[in-house]
């Protein structure tokens, strides 16, 4: 059974999971105790893949988008929930859509979230998950600032609030210092037991972390700290964090390759505030690229594995924990031969699946 099944139960009827039956909840306690178990040794030095094809891009309606990006998504009870980017030249929104199984993906009706409260404008890369403290889902995306909306039902796309934004004073001075011509971007956040973490990139080769205590989120941020730097290509944008069985974390970053297509790196630490110790991070031993993804039929549609995220499933809450014996990685992928104005890039999506685990 599902993770969802027993937390289900714990957050009570207020959430938007149906309870689990007594037998339910004991398989998923059973379940829980074989992933507690688990350490960082669970994760290979090197990783393989195998990849689907395109499976999801932009509607032929009124819309006129060329690119379907950055997405983030959670599973729950057989459903896909998916958030991601619309792009096209006159810029970026967010729409939402969901499914039950893969050869639906393409199908999913589309729910453009400028329709909701959270509005028209700049709206970007978003990250969702369940706030539990507060029994609501947080939408974090970047709208020039870091910004979040909610919403009590995932289900309802039409109810995501008005922006806020987690930096009431702007850009953050040290970002403005090290920013250079680079962008502001990819918001993302996680929690541990204590404190609420957002992280952030510049595209100039810095990632930023800022916290705030589990119990002020999503208020009272502090500044931010530099907490990776190298160079502008090898530590680029869209990081994500996850936590782990044992304590450990896994922290991906999108890197330019020296082809120019986009690949992940990876570290794990014992902390999130860190230090970080490299896992799979060159482009001789990536943790995805061309190199070491095989594609379905051999039709290799992409050559950059870009921003994207590991497939949340059960737990989908603030401590973003995920089972490394079972990853999959929904991403952006782009004809190669595809070029002009980055905007208008026609951007698809698909997922990657691991084949090497370590248990």
């Amino acid at each position: 059974m599902r993770l969802t099944l027993l937390l289900a139960s714990l957050w009570g009827s207020a959430t938007p999971f149906p309870a689990p039956s007594s037998a339910e909840s004991a398989v998923t306690d059973a379940f829980l105790s074989s992933l507690s178990a688990r350490q960082n040794g669970d994760l290979p030095t090197k990783w393989q893949w195998t990849s689907t094809g395109p499976l999801v891009g932009p509607k032929n309606d009124n819309r006129q988008i060329a690119g379907i990006k950055d997405p983030t998504v959670v599973l729950i009870n057989g459903t896909h929930h998916v958030f991601a980017s619309t792009a096209q030249s006159s810029g970026y929104n967010l729409v939402y859509f969901s499914f039950d199984d893969w050869a639906q993906a393409s199908n999913a009706t589309f729910h453009y979230l400028d329709q909701a409260p959270l509005g028209t404008g700049y709206r970007a890369a978003p990250q969702v998950f369940w706030f539990a403290p507060h029994k609501l889902w947080y939408l974090v995306y970047q709208n020039g600032n870091a910004a979040y909306s909610t919403n009590p039902d995932i289900n309802n796309p039409r109810g995501w609030t008005a922006p806020k934004v987690f930096y009431p004073d702007g850009m953050p001075e040290i970002i403005k210092q090290n920013i250079g011509d680079g962008y502001w971007v990819d918001m993302w956040v996680i929690c541990d037991s204590a404190s609420c973490h957002l992280f952030s990139s510049d595209d100039n080769g810095q990632l930023y972390r800022s916290q705030t205590s589990l119990g002020q989120f999503p208020n009272g941020m502090s500044q931010p700290v530099i907490a990776m730097q190298d160079r502008r290509n090898d530590l680029f944008e869209a990081a994500c964090v996850y936590s782990l069985p044992g304590g450990q974390y896994l922290l991906l970053v999108e890197a330019i390759g020296s082809d120019g297509h986009r690949w992940f790196r990876s570290w794990t630490a014992r902390s999130i505030s860190g230090p970080w110790q490299g896992l799979a991070n060159t482009e001789q031993n990536p943790w995805a690229r061309s190199n070491n993804v095989r594609f379905e039929g051999g039709n290799a549609w992409t050559k950059s594995i870009s921003h994207g995220e590991i497939i949340r499933e059960g737990t989908v809450d603030e401590k973003l924990l995920i089972d490394p014996c079972n990853i999959r990685f929904m991403y952006q992928g782009l004809d190669p031969s595809a070029g002009g104005e980055y905007n208008a890039l026609p951007w698809r999506l698909g997922f990657i699946t691991h084949t090497n685990p370590a248990c």
